[in-house]
């Protein structure tokens, strides 16, 4: 089993919320971990996916009121948008009996409905954690590469053979278009998500280009951004937002887009193994998205994430914007001999960062010239953790 970092900060949550919504895609993990801290505490488990236990709250209030002494653990809350009134109304009435904190926990696979109930209804009484799949920091300096290859996903990264883990994830795929997308709300033909989500994998960390999407796809640039805003709400697709606080220069205002798990990426792809992956020209900015989710798990919280490129070509492929305002830069390479650009130096004069770091696949750190560092991804992951 892999311990996750977050146990430790969902448990904190617990302790000083009354409900906490642990959010996240399907098969990350959510479910093994609060029964994880199920076990070290008074807990009742309920899956709403399951006729039985949704049987048991037709009358909610009655049914949890006789829970009230242990944390209401509910899996899938999705399913039921209408029960978050009348957790309200248990949770005020709690607090006015002195107990403030550790009443529920929340699965759910974030869907916008999820967020809207809870946010209506629970506004000061509910904290959200994300799960995301398992980083860098969670496995051994020996497995990163295969953590890469197969993504994150605890099934897909244990799975015993390359091609196992690919079965999986093409079957995930397939789940999430004909079962999850529709049970969440929007009507959107499998086919036509399936090929939008794979042309993305294409052009994994490419500026946005809505009118190229629709054109290929046959649909208007509306309908090609509120496919992005799903998969985007579902936490299977990034959108690093560029950055822009320097108005003395002209800088680009797309979006990039990234598929967050590289081994979902990778199945939309068909690439089963690193020697396929190393193959195929998405290697390069599969890996650069790899890197982002990382270091994105790992910074501090409130830290912003934005890339720079200007008109001229000064670009920063990350740039973590840390709480107090200081400007970290991170060029992504995969070479084991990592080169910054001359664009990246500008880019760095520009803004004023406090650091330049360059992100390679090897072991060692060494310095570079005009003050960069060539860093392992786990040194500089944990360099971010120890500024919490």
């Amino acid at each position: 089993m892999i311990e996750r970092h977050i146990t430790v900060e969902l448990a904190q949550l617990l302790d000083s919320t009354p409900a906490v919504a642990l959010l996240g895609p399907r098969q990350v993990g959510k479910t093994t971990l609060a029964l994880t801290v199920a076990e070290r505490r008074p807990s009742i488990y309920l899956d709403l996916e399951s006729d039985a236990d949704r049987a048991r709250l037709a009358e909610p209030e009655l049914y949890l009121a006789e829970h009230q002494d242990k944390l209401v653990i509910l899996d899938e809350v999705h399913r039921l948008p209408g029960l978050f009134q009348n957790l309200r109304g248990l949770i005020d009435r709690g607090r006015r009996r002195g107990r403030t904190a550790g009443r529920f926990l929340l699965l759910g696979s974030a869907s916008m409905d999820l967020l809207k109930q809870s946010g209506e209804t629970l506004a000061g009484r509910i904290a959200y954690l994300e799960m995301r799949p398992v980083d860098a920091l969670e496995v051994s300096a020996a497995d990163i590469a295969k953590l890469w290859v197969r993504g994150g996903f605890p099934d897909s990264l244990l799975a015993a053979s390359d091609r196992a883990s690919l079965r999986w994830r093409l079957d995930f795929i397939r789940t999430y278009l004909e079962r999850d997308i529709p049970l969440l709300g929007p009507r959107i033909a499998a086919e036509t998500l399936r090929r939008f989500w794979t042309m993305l994998a294409h052009r994994q960390g490419s500026l946005l280009n809505a009118a190229e999407f629709a054109r290929a796809l046959g649909i208007d640039g509306k309908t090609v951004a509120s496919y992005l805003d799903l998969l985007v709400d579902l936490l299977l697709v990034r959108r690093l937002a560029p950055w822009h606080a320097n108005a003395g220069k002209r800088l680009v205002k797309s979006p990039r887009v990234y598929i967050r798990d590289s081994g979902i990426a990778h199945a939309l792809l068909g690439l089963a193994g690193q020697e396929d992956v190393l193959g195929h020209p998405v290697a390069g900015a599969s890996w650069e998205g790899f890197v982002i989710e990382t270091l994105a798990a790992t910074a501090p919280a409130g830290t912003q994430l934005n890339f720079y490129r200007t008109a001229a070509g000064a670009e920063i492929d990350l740039l973590l914007t840390l709480p107090g305002q200081r400007l970290w830069a991170v060029e992504i390479k995969r070479s084991l001999t990592p080169k910054p650009e001359k664009g990246f130096h500008q880019a760095c004069d520009d803004l004023g960062a406090q650091r330049r770091i360059v992100v390679y696949p090897g072991s060692e750190r060494f310095p570079l010239a005009h003050g960069a560092e060539a860093m392992p991804l786990p040194d500089l992951g944990h360099a971010l953790r120890g500024l919490e």
